[in-house]
C-alpha cells in the first residue's frame, strides 16, 4: 500500500529489467498517441480547402459546386468554392496560398509556366518551383467564335473589327494566342477602356449584351460545347459560328492546345447551327491542387470524384442541364501525351496507381462527345415531340369534351346519347391508331368515356327503375280490381267473368304497349286464374 501511495519510491524499488520494460512501454505508448491523436483530431475536425473556380456562370464553377456537395457528403473534407476572374486569377491564388484547389485552362497554365521559366533563365535564376499540381481533367473547353455579319467568314476577317470579350483571365489569353498566330494587330476589345486597360467588372454577361446590341462584330468564348449563353445567342437567325482552323500548327508554340470539332446542329437542329462540322481548338479544363495540400486529402478527393460521377451530375443545378453531360468527361490526366499539363499531385498519383481505368475513363472524350451530341439531339427531338403532342392534345381534348357533354340529359334520349358516346369512342380509337392522338391522351379520354358511360348507365338504370315501378303499380291496380270482384254478389257469375276477361284484355294491351312488364303480367295471370277458379267453385 505504501508503494502505491508513493509511485517514485515504488519505481525505485523494482529491478532494472522491469524498469527498462516500463520505460519502453511508456515510450511506445507516447509514440502511438503522437501518431494517432492528429488523425483522430483530423477525423473529427476535418480539412477545409478553398477552390478557386472562375466565373459564377461558367461550367467549371457549376461543376465545382457539385463536387463540393458530393465531397462534403462523402467525407469530412470541407470545400469552399470561390468566384474568381478566371484561370489567371486562379493560378495567382494558388501561388499565394489564397486557394488550395483551382480550375484552369491547360493552355493558359502552360503559357504561365513557360513565361516564369524563361524569365528565370534570363535572370540566371534557378528553375522555379511550380506550385500547381494536376488532379483531374474536368472537361474540354472549345474556342468558339460567334459573328453576325456575313462579310466575316474566317478568323482573319476580324482585322479592324470589335470583339466582345472581357480583357482578363484565361479566355482573353487564349484569344490573344489565336490572334497572334493569325498576325492580327488592329483589333478593338470591348473589355478594354480608351487607354487600353481592362475595364473593372466587365463580365461575359456584359460582353453578351454588347454583342446583342451590335456594339461588337464578334464574340469569343472558351467554353464547353452546348454552353447556355452561346446557345441563346445562336437562336437568332442572323448569328452564326465561325471555324477556327490551324489547331495543329498552334500546338507548336502552345502544346496544350488540341484539334476539336463543333458538330453540325450542336446548338440548333432545325435550320442547324452550325450548318456543318466546324474545326476549332480545344483546351482541357483541369482541376489543380497546391503541392502543399496533404497527399491523403487529394487522394480521397480524387477517389470521391471518380467513384461518384453520377452523384456529381445529379448535384449540378437543374438550371444548367447542359453541364450535366460534362461530368461524364472527367478523366485521368495523360501527362505523357499532354505536355502542357503540370505534373500530377502525389495524392492523385496514389489513387491512379491503385485503380485500373475503366472503359469509360479510357474513352472519356468520345463518350462525352457522344453524350453531348445525344443530349442536343434529344433536346431537338423533344421540341418536335412537344409540338406534335400539342396538336394531338387539342384533338384529344375535343373527344374528351364531347364525351363529357353527353352527361347532360337535355341533349336527348339516354339511348341516343349512349350511341353518340360509342361513336366518339370509335373515332378516338381510330385517331389513336392513326397516331393523331397519343396513348396518354387516349387514356385520359378513356377515363372521361368511362365516367360518362357510368353516368348514362346510372341514368338508364334510374329510368328503368321508374318504369318498372310504374309497371308494378299498374299491375297491382288490375290485380286489386280482379280480387275485389270476389266480394261482389256471385249470383251472376257470367257477368263477373265478363268483367274479369275485360280486365285481362286490358292488361294484355298494356303488356303489348310495354306499360306492364312480363313479370307483372305473369303475376296478374296468377291472380286472374285464382280469382276465376274461386268464382267457378262458388
Amino acid at each position: 500500500m505504501a508503494s502505491l501511495k508513493n509511485p517514485l519510491r515504488f519505481f525505485g524499488d523494482i529491478e532494472s529489467v522491469s524498469k527498462l520494460g516500463l520505460i519502453s512501454l511508456g515510450l511506445a505508448s507516447a509514440s502511438l498517441l503522437i501518431l494517432i491523436i492528429p488523425n483522430v483530431v483530423n477525423r473529427f475536425t476535418g480539412t477545409t480547402l478553398t477552390l478557386a473556380a472562375g466565373d459564377k456562370q461558367g461550367e467549371s464553377y457549376i461543376i465545382s459546386k457539385a463536387i463540393e456537395e458530393v465531397v462534403e457528403r462523402k467525407s469530412n473534407i470541407k470545400i469552399e468554392v470561390k468566384v474568381t476572374g478566371g484561370t489567371k486569377d486562379n493560378l495567382e491564388k494558388l501561388e499565394t496560398g489564397e486557394a488550395h484547389l483551382a480550375t484552369a485552362q491547360a493552355d493558359v497554365i502552360t503559357e504561365e509556366i513557360n513565361t516564369l521559366i524563361n524569365s528565370n533563365r534570363q535572370l540566371s535564376k534557378p528553375e522555379p518551383q511550380i506550385a500547381e499540381r494536376t488532379v483531374v481533367v474536368l472537361y474540354k473547353d472549345l474556342f468558339q467564335l460567334v459573328v453576325r455579319y456575313p462579310n466575316i467568314k474566317r478568323f482573319v476577317d476580324l482585322e479592324r473589327k470589335t470583339i466582345a470579350i472581357p480583357a482578363r483571365g484565361g479566355q482573353y489569353e487564349s484569344f490573344q494566342q489565336v490572334a497572334k498566330h493569325f498576325k492580327l494587330k488592329d483589333l478593338k476589345i470591348t473589355g478594354l477602356d480608351s487607354n487600353g486597360k481592362p475595364i473593372q467588372g466587365y463580365s461575359d454577361k456584359l460582353a453578351d449584351e454588347d454583342f446583342i446590341n451590335k456594339k461588337a462584330d464578334a464574340l469569343f468564348r472558351v467554353r464547353a460545347l452546348g454552353n447556355k449563353s452561346i446557345s441563346e445567342l445562336l437562336q437568332n437567325d442572323s448569328v452564326r459560328l465561325l471555324p477556327i482552323e490551324q489547331a495543329e500548327a498552334m500546338k507548336i508554340l502552345y502544346p496544350a492546345l488540341e484539334s476539336a470539332k463543333i458538330p453540325e446542329g450542336a446548338y440548333k437542329g432545325n435550320l442547324p447551327k452550325p450548318e456543318a462540322d466546324l474545326p476549332t481548338i480545344a483546351a482541357s479544363r483541369l482541376l489543380l491542387a497546391s503541392d502543399k495540400v496533404n497527399k491523403d486529402v487529394i487522394k480521397e478527393i480524387t477517389r470521391i470524384i471518380f467513384e461518384n460521377r453520377r452523384e456529381i451530375a445529379n448535384a449540378v443545378s437543374p438550371d444548367n442541364p447542359e453541364v450535366k453531360p460534362l461530368v461524364a468527361t472527367i478523366s485521368q490526366p495523360d501527362t505523357t501525351n499532354s505536355p502542357g499539363f503540370p505534373p500530377l499531385h502525389p495524392g492523385a498519383i496514389a489513387f491512379y496507381q491503385q485503380s485500373q481505368p475503366s472503359f469509360i475513363q479510357e474513352n472519356a472524350d468520345y463518350v462525352a462527345l457522344l453524350l453531348t451530341v445525344a443530349l442536343l439531339l434529344i433536346s431537338w427531338l423533344r421540341q418536335i415531340k412537344s409540338w406534335v403532342e400539342s396538336r394531338r392534345k387539342n384533338e384529344a381534348d375535343e373527344y374528351i369534351e364531347s364525351a363529357i357533354k353527353l352527361m347532360n340529359n337535355n341533349l336527348g334520349d339516354v339511348n341516343l346519347r349512349q350511341q353518340l358516346l360509342d361513336e366518339a369512342f370509335n373515332a378516338a380509337a381510330k385517331a389513336l391508331i392513326q397516331e393523331r392522338i397519343s396513348q396518354e391522351s387516349f387514356r385520359t379520354f378513356n377515363e372521361a368515356y368511362k365516367a360518362t358511360r357510368e353516368a348514362l348507365e346510372r341514368e338508364t338504370e334510374f329510368t328503368q327503375e321508374n318504369i318498372e315501378q310504374k309497371q308494378r303499380e299498374l299491375a297491382a291496380k288490375y290485380i286489386k280490381e280482379i280480387v275485389e270482384l270476389l266480394n261482389y254478389d256471385l249470383q251472376d257469375k257470367d257477368l263477373i267473368k265478363q268483367k274479369i276477361d275485360r280486365i285481362l284484355k286490358e292488361v294484355a294491351q298494356k303488356l303489348i304497349a310495354d306499360e306492364i312488364s312480363e313479370e307483372s303480367f305473369r303475376t296478374f295471370i296468377e291472380a286472374y286464374k285464382t280469382t276465376k277458379d274461386a268464382i267457378d267453385r262458388n
